[in-house]
């Protein structure tokens, strides 16, 4: 549980947590795509550099972030193995048999690797500042055009919220589930991947039966509170851009600037 962060609010007094949600969230999805605009090593340090701003300013603990890192850990190794030795070069560092690692390479896989750990570090900046309230008024807010096609606007952006805060209570379940079977003789550290994957089997039983009862109880608690979507809703804070809000977004724009501007020198 201690490295499931995505999902989990931190709660600072901080000028990241006070900006409207709607600037965080359309600035995180601008953030992503300028990832991939960034092509080179000054781009992703342009990058970087952003984020460490944003999160000294948002005073969580960087390591409350980066510990969500370990539980990415298999991905970004893989990743980062996959471009190492299948990119090709000109430049040969070491070659043994069928693995050939080049110096293109090194630098490619240096440059996903990178890529990944600031884009999924980027993207805990939201949920950690952003309460599921401000998230789901954000969401319903800016998919406010389709209500017009008579698509439940309100409905899916809850249930988007709902799902990414159900993470880390899953994991709180999984982890409590593991340690009652490890207290009755159960074993998943021992063995090679195939036992340790045939191990976690009896664990899908239970924890499906536990979310469909959280999510019964959730729907039991919604309904004893009269919710009914967006049927006649109204709203306890009026969202409005304060001049904060603009300034954010002006920064963002400025660093999209700086951005392509790396990327054609480059």
């Amino acid at each position: 549980m201690a490295r499931i962060v995505i999902g989990q609010y931190y709660p600072a007094p901080s000028v990241i947590h006070r900006l409207d949600a709607r600037v965080k969230l359309v600035g995180t999805m601008f953030f992503i795509v300028t990832l991939f605009i960034a092509g080179t090593w000054a781009g992703y340090g342009v990058a970087a550099l952003a984020l460490a701003g944003v999160i000294y300013l948002s005073k969580v603990p960087p390591m409350f972030m980066f510990r969500g890192l370990r539980a990415m850990l298999f991905i970004l190794i893989f990743t980062a193995s996959l471009n190492l030795f299948l990119t090709p070069g000109e430049v040969v560092l070491v070659e043994f048999f069928f693995i050939r690692v080049t110096l293109e390479g090194v630098s490619h896989a240096g440059q996903i690797a990178l890529r990944l750990i600031i884009l999924i570090v980027g993207s805990t900046v939201m949920t950690l500042t952003t309460t599921p309230i401000q998230l789901t008024d954000a969401i319903e807010t800016l998919l406010n055009p389709f209500k017009k096609l008579r698509i439940p606007v309100h409905e899916i952006a809850m249930m988007m919220t709902i799902a990414l805060r159900f993470i880390p209570t899953l994991m709180e379940e999984v982890d409590k589930i593991m340690k009652a079977q490890m207290a009755r003789g159960a074993d998943f550290d021992t063995g090679g991947l195939i036992k340790r994957a045939k191990s976690l089997i009896p664990l899908l039983i239970p924890l499906f039966v536990s979310a469909f009862r959280r999510a019964d109880e959730l729907a039991q608690a919604m309904d004893a509170r009269c919710y009914r979507g967006d049927v006649n809703r109204t709203k306890m804070k009026i969202m409005r851009f304060a001049p904060r809000d603009f300034l954010a977004s002006g920064i963002l724009i400025i660093y999209g600037a700086i951005l392509i501007f790396i990327g054609r020198m480059g």
